[in-house]
């Protein structure tokens, strides 16, 4: 096992990787810009190392930076955490040149599975079904007029190298595809460097559902069940769920049973999340993440299995430490993405933590930096903190979740802990009746 790892990361990610490492008794080195000078996880990791000014890309981003902290500290592996550098084919090859572990899969399944077009076409070669599209990337809007005739309205545009709801746009019929087309491709450019975009048909109401891997890369796979992500804004997700309320044991069995086959095909190593759109009982891919993902915590409290513990178990060498077999999955767990921004226009809120008081009780997790009189930066993602509840059943966890929120008090600065209040007296909510669009219906309902 590793004596002394690199988080390459910041903010609760990189408290949380940090726990873990502690409790394995891997001594950790915290890297950080210098607007993270004080923030949690470098004042608790053994050594701390500032690599730049506070724009991301000249500290989370500057690879060469981060490879010199690693070296003068003696760090054996790195750590990417979730976001910046997580899925960076280039950085991880670096880190493996570079005589380093790089705690993830290999760069050659970064590589395949980042660029969405290759990762469907892999998914489709594996028999997994696709959301009907386009077979690779759109040369141009005269192309995609083409192709969305045969397809079918609406269509959706999307970024071929990147995620997280970026270069994604909607065309309801042919007289806005160009614009869509143009819209989605500077984004797909700015956000990523790839100005490459795909089609796919547009679902009217579908679930999105994810389901989280592990595998150790010499024969062992397993999953820790399904993840109901569809609670989103912008593409952004605000609260995901497990086991999802949407489906029924067959479907859950067929969906991980997908997902754990091609884990195993693609002779996989690390953690994964396959990601689904599901409707009208059926399963298309998306895409996967080859990474940590910020939902992780609600697997771990259904299956009892720590990710972040078996990642670098993983990249050491060793094999899983369980079978699937061993994994009992036990109650329900909710997760809320309480993040810096006004609850009802969701302008970011940076400024400092003037009150902090964090919920607790039987199956209440709270994964957060924040304490008070931290200073919440405005350079990085508004997320500070990850209410995680877990309850023997569904209507159980919603009530301990309200109680939690009650519980939970952030001062100084606006959060979505109040959005979170109003989804939890939802009826829709409580019924488990909602899509991927609905969130943005019932925000734009009671704050019009």
């Amino acid at each position: 096992m590793f004596e002394k790892v690199l988080i390459a990361n910041r903010g609760e990610i990189a408290l949380r990787i940090h726990r873990a490492c502690r409790e394995m008794g891997i001594r950790t080195v915290a890297v950080h810009s210098t607007a993270d000078a004080n923030a949690m996880h470098v004042r608790l990791a053994d050594e701390s190392v500032c690599i730049g000014p506070p724009p991301a890309r000249d500290s989370y981003l500057n690879i060469p930076a981060i490879l010199s902290a690693a070296a003068i500290t003696g760090a054996e592996a790195i750590h990417p955490g979730v976001g910046f550098l997580s899925e960076n084919a280039r950085f991880a090859d670096m880190v493996t040149e570079h005589g380093f572990v790089f705690i993830g899969p290999t760069s050659d399944h970064i590589r395949l599975m980042g660029d969405k077009v290759t990762a469907k076409q892999t998914a489709r070669d594996f028999g997994i079904p696709t959301v009907p599209g386009s077979d690779g990337a759109v040369a141009d809007a005269d192309e995609a007029q083409r192709l969305a005739d045969g397809i079918g309205y609406p269509i959706l545009v999307k970024a071929a190298g990147g995620g997280g709801g970026r270069g994604m746009r909607v065309a309801e019929n042919a007289a806005v595809l160009g614009e869509a087309f143009a819209a989605a491709t500077a984004e797909a450019r700015a956000a990523f460097g790839n100005p490459q975009v795909y089609l796919e048909r547009y679902l009217g109401k579908p679930r999105h559902i994810e389901v989280q891997v592990l595998a150790d890369g010499q024969g062992g796979v397993v999953h820790l069940g399904e993840r109901d992500c569809s609670l989103q804004r912008k593409h952004q997700k605000l609260l995901e769920e497990t086991p999802s309320p949407a489906l029924n044991q067959a479907e859950r069995h067929a969906v991980t049973k997908l997902a754990t086959d091609a884990t195993a095909k693609l002779g996989y190593r690390g953690a994964g999340t396959f990601e689904f759109l599901y409707q009208d009982g059926a399963f298309f891919f998306i895409e996967m993440n080859t990474r940590l993902q910020v939902e992780h915590p609600i697997s771990e409290m259904v299956s009892g299995i720590d990710v972040v513990r078996e990642q670098l178990r993983v990249a050491a060498g060793l094999p899983l430490s369980m079978t699937q077999a061993d994994i009992k999955f036990t109650g329900h767990a909710i997760e809320c993405r309480i993040n810096a921004e006004n609850s009802v226009n969701f302008r970011p809120s940076p400024g400092t933590i003037t009150t902090y008081l964090a919920p607790g009780g039987l199956g209440v997790r709270v994964d957060s930096a924040l304490y008070e009189g931290y200073v919440v930066p405005p350079h990085y993602d508004s997320l500070v903190a990850k209410l995680i509840l877990h309850g023997t059943a569904r209507n159980e966890c919603i009530m301990r979740m309200r109680r939690a929120l009650e519980e939970y008090v952030i001062a100084g600065i606006d959060t979505t802990i109040p959005l979170h209040q109003r989804l939890a007296a939802e009826p829709d909510f409580i019924d488990g009746n909602y899509d991927v669009h609905w969130l943005e219906r019932f925000v734009a309902r009671t704050h019009p």
